[in-house]
């Protein structure tokens, strides 16, 4: 007879929680197969993003470089510190020259961004570390394109590159 008690007791534990745990666990699936949602940190997209205190969200659809362009914002993993996530805005891609002290286009030593890889800026580059410091990013290394702001609700937006390609001197 306890043993009948305690089945209805679990029972009736597993219906009131199978609803939450079922939309936590939609939730979970949809966040590995379609995108990241994370906190930022630190001064270096300033003014896009700020120091701390905004999420974003990444959308997987770009993972590996696929389809990224010039002026998107991207989310990768670090190159020198391993599990570290960072975001910076593509200011070169492959073929592309880029200037080594950063941005593009005339200015000191030019190089070209090598095939499969990518060159990245902070918005606020005084107070980033970015490709001037670790080199060309492999694009194996980005875990998507950052597609919106989502916190804190009044700063919520769709994030949107209005970047122009600059013109090659000819």
């Amino acid at each position: 007879m306890a043993l009948l008690h305690h089945v209805s007791q679990l029972r009736a534990f597993l219906r009131k929680f199978a609803l939450p745990f079922k939309f936590f666990f939609v939730l979970h699936l949809a966040s590995e197969w379609t995108g990241i949602v994370s906190p930022t940190a630190g001064p270096s997209m300033l003014p896009t993003l700020t120091v701390s205190g905004d999420i974003i969200y990444t959308s997987k659809r770009y993972a590996r470089g696929n389809g990224i362009e010039f002026g998107d914002i991207i989310e990768f993993k670090h190159p020198m510190e391993p599990g570290v996530g960072v975001v910076k805005r593509v200011m070169g891609l492959p073929g592309d020259f880029v200037r080594e002290d950063g941005g593009v286009g005339s200015g000191d030593r030019m190089i070209q961004v090598p095939e499969g890889h990518c060159w990245l800026l902070g918005d606020n580059e005084d107070a980033s570390r970015d490709s001037r410091t670790y080199g060309p990013l492999p694009m194996a290394l980005i875990r998507g394109k950052v597609t919106a702001k989502i916190w804190p609700p009044s700063s919520m937006e769709w994030i949107k590159s209005t970047l122009q390609r600059p013109e090659e001197d000819l």
